[in-house]
């Protein structure tokens, strides 16, 4: 397992897929505008995931996050007093993306900052078209006063379940998040301190996980041998038991005729496994 995708299962997303070579183009692209990650995919907020677990697996010492769903963001962290023009007007508060954008800006200026900015298919196209600004000029601009961001430091990811705003996306490096993992990776019962003799349950999971067209992550294809061992006896047990472990995998699948043979398969490799019989109750 590489460094990153071990970093990044440790901050909460885990799947069979390195995304190694992509945060290389990301990060060692010439910093004439600010990197830029847009975050696509099927996998609803497993795009959020990403990001945040992406973030913390590179270390930056500032992690910024903002939603354009989020009904009520949270106040900013210095509330300034209302000021008053030459004419009396108020002026407005600070807008809550303005205040987290200029905030990556100057965080930028001395340390790595990672800013997210997250459901974008939400926000105001002329939102997308200040962004679009942040990233080709470095900078931020809230009533005619300039925020600067420095390149080298500052991240940007953004996610949308909608295509970006053409000029921006031209700006980004894409990267996919599939519901599931897409590689597939040969576990053997070694890697689960289990002996030879396991080899056959091995061999019927693959080919029940290929039926449903699913590769588990390590973590969940140890937890469903822990199930197969201590709590599993029949077909309905393990149709729960692979529901209740794994991501993206859809309940009705588990249900299919097609998949019926492959669920036989594994309760009779894990009966000859643990060396039990099968014993028929009869209605007399």
């Amino acid at each position: 397992m590489s460094k990153l995708r071990q970093a990044m299962t440790e901050n909460g997303f885990e799947s069979n897929d390195d995304y190694e070579f992509q945060v290389r183009c990301l990060l060692e692209e010439p910093t004439r505008h600010i990197r830029t990650l847009s975050i696509e995919g099927d996998s609803d907020r497993r795009k959020t995931a990403f990001a945040h677990a992406l973030a913390q697996a590179l270390e930056f010492p500032h992690l910024l996050y903002y939603d354009f769903t989020e009904q009520n963001p949270p106040p900013p962290e210095i509330i300034l007093p209302p000021s008053q023009d030459e004419l009396g007007r108020e002026e407005p508060p600070i807008d809550p993306l303005d205040d987290i954008a200029s905030k990556a800006c100057a965080l930028s200026e001395a340390e790595k900052t990672v800013l997210i900015l997250d459901q974008l298919q939400a926000a105001d196209f002329r939102e997308h078209i200040r962004i679009h600004r942040l990233v080709k000029e470095r900078r931020w601009t809230i009533s005619d006063a300039p925020f600067f961001a420095k390149p080298a430091n500052l991240l940007l990811f953004l996610i949308s379940d909608e295509p970006l705003y053409h000029s921006l996306k031209r700006y980004c490096f894409r990267v996919w998040i599939s519901r599931v993992s897409e590689r597939r990776i040969d576990f053997h019962p070694s890697d689960f301190d289990l002996g030879s003799d396991a080899a056959p349950l091995f061999g019927a999971l693959i080919d029940l996980f290929s039926a449903l067209g699913a590769t588990p992550t390590r973590s969940e294809l140890g937890r469903i041998l822990d199930d197969l061992q201590l709590r599993v006896s029949d077909e309905d047990h393990l149709r729960h038991s692979i529901f209740g472990r794994c991501e993206g995998i859809a309940h009705d699948a588990l249900r299919k005729e097609a998949v019926a043979p492959q669920l036989k398969q594994v309760i009779e490799a894990l009966r000859q496994y643990l060396g039990t019989e099968h014993i028929e109750l009869s209605s007399e």
